[in-house]
């Protein structure tokens, strides 16, 4: 019979960064864990995310999620094991999803969380490609972007974890070309072998350069993960009546400074470009889609996740730091 925990340990936000965090803007603490009330199960965390939206809730500024609060857990992406419920709905032993990672136990609503079968993909796979990690890049090449049949289509941070599910996804779907950008030599041939037709390292030269190289006649679609000179270059390959889905902008997250680019947004007139920023949440609509698409294209291996993982909760504050930095090929997981 499994020993039930008093207490748990967990990451709280010690401090809001300046710039990159630092390992003193985390600190780990241990904690009493409350009685499970009714309704209520007791999960033990056995993987969970770190993910760059998570860069922006340490700044206390109003966004579309409220910020991580000073001396409060961080929370995210977790999937974990029942080890107590008060509910007539999850079982103990089963696995759920939910959204209370960066600690070891939670306490949670059991109608709060996903009951998610661990026998048909492993833990991780719920957090990455059949979880919002894909779900994310769906919904961007779908609903915002309005990919079709025989598009090129342009992925910046093609080798994380998004970037390698909408190339794969934008594959599966039938785009004509897709090209991607990623920060080495090894993580271009990383995103060709996951299907991409041609990819470039950003770190080589110009983005704009960059990109002609493999999209000599230009892209109809650009899926955004990077900002600044990445979407000032696709602003430029874009052809007439080109898409924008603005999913994330990572080489600006630990800014201090506003960026100087995109300086050729005026161009977006003439072209009837269109930009679109997206979270997404704003598409509860396609969550059951996605999960009747998402498992045969895995099944057929048409959609393949990298995985970076690191070992115990005290790894989690330098893996998102790491992430940050460029360390992760795929999804950045901490196993628990």
């Amino acid at each position: 019979m499994t020993q039930i925990p008093t207490t748990t340990r967990q990451i709280v936000l010690a401090s809001r960064p300046r710039g990159a965090p630092t390992a003193d803007n985390f600190r780990l603490e241990t904690v009493e864990l409350p009685q499970l009330a009714d309704g209520q199960v007791l999960v033990r965390n056995v993987v969970m995310s770190v993910d760059p939206y998570m860069r922006g809730r340490m700044n206390d500024v109003k966004s579309y999620v409220a910020p991580f609060e000073i001396d409060a857990p961080l929370d995210g992406g977790a999937v974990g094991a029942v080890i107590a419920s008060r509910s007539d709905d999850v079982a103990v032993g089963q696995h759920v999803l939910h959204g209370l990672g960066w600690r070891e136990h939670a306490v949670l609503p059991a109608k709060s969380v996903r009951v998610v079968d661990t026998d048909a993909a492993p833990a991780s796979t719920y957090l990455g490609v059949l979880g919002l990690t894909g779900l994310t890049a769906y919904v961007g090449l779908t609903a915002v972007a309005g990919m079709r049949e025989g598009d090129t289509v342009f992925v910046s941070g093609a080798a994380g974890a998004v970037g390698q599910a909408a190339g794969q996804i934008a594959k599966a779907l039938g785009a004509g070309r897709v090209v991607g950008s990623a920060g080495s030599a090894d993580k271009v041939a990383r995103v060709v072998e996951l299907g991409f037709d041609a990819a470039f390292s950003y770190r080589d030269g110009p983005v704009a350069e960059g990109l002609a190289s493999v999209a000599p006649d230009g892209i109809d679609v650009y899926f955004d993960n990077v900002g600044g000179e990445h979407l000032e270059a696709a602003i430029g390959a874009l052809s007439t009546f080109g898409r924008v889905a603005m999913c994330g902008a990572i080489s600006q997250y630990n800014s201090t400074e506003p960026p100087a680019a995109p300086r050729n947004l005026a161009l977006a007139i003439g072209k009837g470009l269109t930009l679109r920023g997206f979270i997404v949440g704003q598409y509860p609509e396609l969550v059951a889609e996605y999960h009747s698409r998402a498992p045969r294209w895995l099944a057929e291996g048409r959609l393949v996740a990298d995985e970076t993982f690191r070992d115990g909760l005290d790894a989690a504050p330098q893996a998102f730091m790491d992430l940050l930095d460029g360390a992760n090929t795929g999804k950045m997981l901490l196993r628990l």
